[in-house]
This record gives C-alpha cells, structure tokens and sequence, in this order.
C-alpha cells in the first residue's frame, strides 16, 4: 500500500510589524513535495485555514524541483487546501511542516495543528518540520502531559540566521523557544544543510535542509512495515 503524506501549510501571508509579505517557502515545501512523490507516496496539503496557501521565495521559481512543484500539481494544491481541521489524520503515515515565516504567525499556538501531530506522533507516524517549520512542535504536548520535543535532538532555523534575516518581523526567536521548552536543540553554520532524526520526528534547520528532511523521513517510513 502507497504511503500517505500529510503537508500542512501556513495560511498567513504577511508577517510583523511591518507587515512584510510570507507565505510556506517554496523551497521547503517543493524539495519534499517531489521527493515524497518520487519515492511514489500520496500527498495532500493541507492548511490552517483552507484556501490558497501562500509562497514566499519565488525568487527560486527557476529551480529544478520549484518548477516541478509549479509545473506539476504541487501549485494546484497550494490553491486549494483544505483545512487542517478536516483531515482525517488517522489515515497519514507521517506529517510535514513547511517553513518560511509564515508558521511563526500562525502555528504556535494553533490547537488543531498540535492534535494533528500530537495525534500522529503517539500512533506511530513520522513527523517532519524545516526551518521555520519547527515552531509548529513548540506547544504539541503527548498524552501523558509532556511536550513532544522535551529532550528531543532537533534543528530549526537558528537565532544566528534570524539575526540577519527577520529579527525584527518574528515574534520571537524559534531556537531560544525551543531550546525553553527543553529540546536538545542543535545547528550548523549559518545557511548549511542540516537534518535530524530523533526517532520518527525529523526536523531540518533552513531551506538547503528541505530535501534531507524528506529523505529522512523517506528512510524511517520505508523501513517500518506495513
């Protein structure tokens, strides 16, 4: 039977005081996109609101597997999400968060977002975030009460590539709140790939992870049965 994959995307599309313009970051979410479906997996998208899911990172359009996704049906989907609140989770065999800022607005705090994960984790799904991805895990607490990513090894975008990037746009520092919530966080230089697996959640640090990520999750799904 074909692996199901679940993407939920950010629905926010501008970000900060100054309103700077977001959205999931084509890169983040078009390397998984066409290696989940390379590797021959279903995959839908969902949203926290449904609708049009915002891009960010056009500017990378001309990239081999960015203009696959856009080319292809990734950008249909995109423009048709349903709401994260009508997936049936049960049947996914892992779930992917995306970055770009766009996650910091809206994810943190979403309920239906942490019981889709939270759900998927404690049955034996893969879990998957990049980048900004990751701030989806940060309130995602288990049933018996703990967060999902206390003493978990993750990555995520680290404060020095916010430093120069959107300091002034996010509401707060994604490494320093994940490494609060007790996480062992963990990165490279700045702009590096980097990719972590803890068991089934696998977490990627910035746009040049996005791929490594999916092949992670790719290598843990493929070698459970079933």
């Amino acid at each position: 039977m074909k692996k199901r994959i679940l993407i939920i995307a950010s629905s926010a599309n501008v970000i900060g005081p100054n309103k700077r313009a977001t959205g999931s970051f084509l890169t983040e979410i078009a390397h998984p996109y066409e290696t989940f479906k390379k590797q021959g997996y279903d995959i839908d998208i969902a949203s926290v609101n449904g609708g049009e899911a915002p891009l960010d990172g056009m500017f990378e359009k001309d990239e081999e597997l960015n203009t696959a996704f856009l080319s292809g049906d990734g950008l249909e989907k995109m423009r048709n999400t349903f709401p994260v609140t009508e997936a049936a989770i049960s049947d996914y065999d892992a779930i992917f968060v995306p970055g770009g800022l766009a996650p910091m607005v809206d994810m943190a705090t979403n309920e239906s977002v942490q019981m889709a994960i939270a759900s998927s984790y404690e049955r034996g799904a893969v879990v998957g975030a990049v980048c900004h991805g990751p701030v989806s895990l940060l309130n995602v607490k288990l049933s018996n009460g703990s967060y999902l990513i206390s003493g978990k090894n993750i990555t995520a975008f680290s404060n020095e590539e916010e430093e120069n990037y959107a300091k002034d746009d996010v509401p707060f520092m994604l490494e320093s709140a994940l490494r609060e919530r007790g996480a062992n966080y963990q990165s490279v230089a700045a702009w590096q790939a980097h990719s972590i697996s803890d068991g089934r959640l696998v977490t990627g640090q910035n746009p040049a992870s996005a791929k490594s990520v999916a092949e992670k999750m790719i290598a843990i799904l493929e070698s459970s049965k079933g």
